[in-house]
């Protein structure tokens, strides 16, 4: 439930209230969660429906707007946080180098998933959903091991890099539902960080890697996705992988030119420049997602919701993402740094006198 940022300071703790009313949200988003997983194992049309035409279109302006709201009731962290509420996790802490190296893989990840909806994910909800498990999988996995949100959140989750690009400018912080004591997990806390951005922490190599594929690289990927209509039946090898060649090409593209712009500007205009390509981003994705979610997209029914083409008229959708396009420029590129984190960093814990406590009980 959002609050108002001046009613909650770092180091606050929530009410109990509070922390029921979060349950409450997260265990509704869960459940409606679990029922999609259901649809896309036993009613695969349906699931599909809902998983890649309705729910993640929201995603990514929810990422602008709130990224802290989703990082508290995301249905996937609720379910791999379960061993850290159940004090079932050794809570181990991952090294900056370990940290770097998983944000590498999880965009990696990104770039080989995102294709492979259109060869597989978009026209079986079954495969969908057995990625979704695996996930779940591994996260859960991590967990056992890793304190609170460092090894999958925060590190191998495929949509956090996404979350630092967009997120960087959100409208308010709220608290922070999942972790009730800040343990200084990772060396530079995502959610607690104002005005996060891939390249806040970009020292190492690995780092630096990483925040240019994920800046620089993603707007193109975007542009080149939505070139390539989806393979209802493979027939080869060549026609699975063919689906790499529009988005690595925009992706090849963007990264170019952002790579030279980097090299040139001065350095206190590189946080300027990480906003412009998160806008452009965002904005290539809603340009091209809205009007196909309506039946005016570039190939046929590919990514829709339902057909307004004798209803609406495709003029109309133009300028639906003109708009879309103007506002999420202003809000990540024009709009004044806020100095605002996702969510509110709770009271710094112990993790040794939690331990001395748990033996002396």
């Amino acid at each position: 439930m959002p609050v108002k940022q001046s009613e909650f300071k770092s180091g606050d703790q929530l009410s109990a209230r509070s922390i029921l009313t979060w349950r409450i949200v997260q265990g509704a988003v869960w459940l409606v969660g679990a029922v999609i997983l259901f649809c896309l194992l036993f009613y695969p049309s349906l699931g599909v429906l809902l998983f890649w035409n309705i729910l993640i279109p929201v995603a990514p302006a929810l990422l602008v707007l709130a990224t802290g709201v989703w990082r508290n009731v995301c249905p996937l962290a609720t379910t791999i946080l379960l061993p850290r509420h159940f004090e079932l996790s050794k809570r181990r802490k991952l090294s900056a180098k370990q940290l770097a190296i998983l944000n590498l893989i999880a965009i990696l990840a990104l770039y080989t998933i995102v294709p492979l909806r259109h060869s597989l994910f978009n026209a079986n909800g079954v495969a969908t959903g057995l990625m979704i498990i695996s996930m779940a999988g591994i996260g859960v996995t991590l967990g056992f091991f890793y304190e609170w949100k460092s090894a999958w959140c925060s590190g191998l989750c495929p949509i956090h890099p996404v979350e630092k690009l967009y997120g960087g400018n959100v409208f308010m912080s709220i608290p922070n539902a999942h972790c009730d004591k800040c343990m200084k997990c990772v060396a530079l806390c995502p959610d607690s960080t104002p005005n996060v951005n891939p390249l806040i922490s970009a020292k190492t190599g690995v780092q630096k890697t990483t925040a240019l594929l994920i800046v620089g690289g993603l707007p193109g990927f975007i542009w080149g996705w939505f070139h390539v209509p989806d393979e209802a039946h493979l027939t080869s090898l060549n026609a699975f992988f063919s689906v790499y060649e529009m988005p690595l090409l925009g992706f090849t593209i963007t990264l170019v030119i952002y790579a030279i712009l980097s090299s040139i500007i001065q350095p206190k205009f590189e946080r300027r420049l990480t906003s412009f390509f998160a806008a452009a981003g965002v904005s290539c994705y809603y340009w091209f997602r809205i009007p196909a979610l309506f039946g005016y997209g570039s190939f046929s029914k590919d990514g829709s919701l339902i057909n307004l083409r004798n209803i609406m008229p495709e003029w109309s959708f133009t300028g639906i993402t003109i708009i879309t396009t103007l506002f999420f420029f202003y809000w990540l590129y024009f709009r004044k740094p806020n100095r605002k984190s996702w969510l509110v960093r709770p009271q710094f814990g112990n993790k040794h006198k939690t331990f001395a406590h748990k033996l002396s009980a």
